[in-house]
């Protein structure tokens, strides 16, 4: 019996790192801007990842993810960054969207350059 709620257990917390690893989060989005967008896109006008993301509302972000454009508005937003966002892996788009959506014009405010 103990044995297999010992397993059980491990079992269940196997779980959760997998399913919390899969999933996007605002703060790994910050990351990846201030990572790979934050210089570029200081040639733009941009001063901060609040900038960028305040472009649009939550729901602008929505449709515009719906739509699958998000890499055609973050180049609109940021055109020295275009090299940058061809090349972002899945995950990271999700993560971005996520930082962009979290912290847009009727969302909350980031602590980020």
């Amino acid at each position: 019996m103990k044995k297999t709620t010992s397993l059980l257990l491990a079992a269940m917390v196997a779980g959760s790192l997998f399913a919390t690893s899969a999933t996007a989060d605002a703060s790994k989005g910050q990351r990846v801007y201030l990572k790979k967008l934050k210089g570029v896109c200081k040639k733009d006008g941009l001063k901060s990842g609040a900038v960028f993301a305040i472009k649009h509302d939550r729901r602008g972000w929505e449709a515009i993810n719906k739509s699958a454009n998000l890499k055609t508005e973050w180049v609109k937003i940021c055109p020295h960054a275009a090299k940058k966002v061809k090349k972002m892996r899945e995950k990271d788009v999700k993560n971005l969207y996520d930082f962009v959506w979290k912290y847009a014009s009727d969302g909350e405010t980031p602590s980020c350059g």
